[in-house]
């Protein structure tokens, strides 16, 4: 089956990966869009586990302040040289991530920065729910372990779902960006001000 550039160009404006990359991914899918999306995601993930060990100390600490002037955002997104801090669409990328943190409001970058006790204090109230609900004791830990994941995509910024294309997670956003530049992209920190919320 031939894929059309247009199909190319689909797929890139979904996924924000290189030409070559949609192509490739494409002709593996059998030009099945959705498969298509999934292979590039794997592939990014796994290429974002493999540059992960390399230094990231490089970057650029991106604010933004929503048009009202009532939420303000800060955010470090690091990479591996100082030729990449300096690119326009590591910036766009930051940019991105400082809109996200304002939209969304999460709390933690990943999953393993959500302190231990929040995590035992929210698995607590799921079960106590739960069995107030009547459900069966050998069911609990499946519906915590449901509920958690919930959390986490609402709390964690990496688990949250990308605001300016719900169909792809913040990680997958990170992983495919990573790709396409080529480095160790990371989000370390952020902080988020709303006025009013001490």
């Amino acid at each position: 089956m031939t894929v059309t550039n247009k199909q190319i160009q689909e797929l890139r404006q979904a996924t924000g990966a290189g030409l070559m990359d949609c192509k490739s991914a494409l002709t593996e899918a059998k030009a099945d869009m959705d498969k298509a999306v999934e292979i590039l995601r794997l592939k990014g993930l796994a290429g974002l586990e493999k540059r992960a060990g390399r230094v990231a100390k490089e970057g650029i600490i991106e604010a933004y302040i929503h048009a009202n002037n009532k939420i303000g955002v800060m955010v470090e997104v690091n990479c591996e040289t100082d030729f990449v801090a300096r690119n326009d669409k590591f910036k766009e990328f930051a940019h991105d991530i400082a809109l996200q943190i304002a939209a969304s409001a999460p709390l933690y970058v990943n999953e393993e920065d959500v302190p231990s006790e929040v995590l035992s204090k929210e698995k607590k109230i799921y079960k106590e729910q739960a069995k107030a609900e009547g459900k069966p004791d050998k069911v609990l830990d499946k519906i915590v372990e449901g509920k958690v994941k919930k959390y986490y995509e609402e709390v964690v910024l990496l688990n949250q779902s990308y605001v300016k294309n719900p169909d792809i997670t913040i990680l997958d956003y990170l992983g495919s960006f990573a790709g396409s530049i080529g480095e160790n992209i990371r989000i370390s920190r952020f902080v988020r001000l709303e006025l009013g919320n001490a």
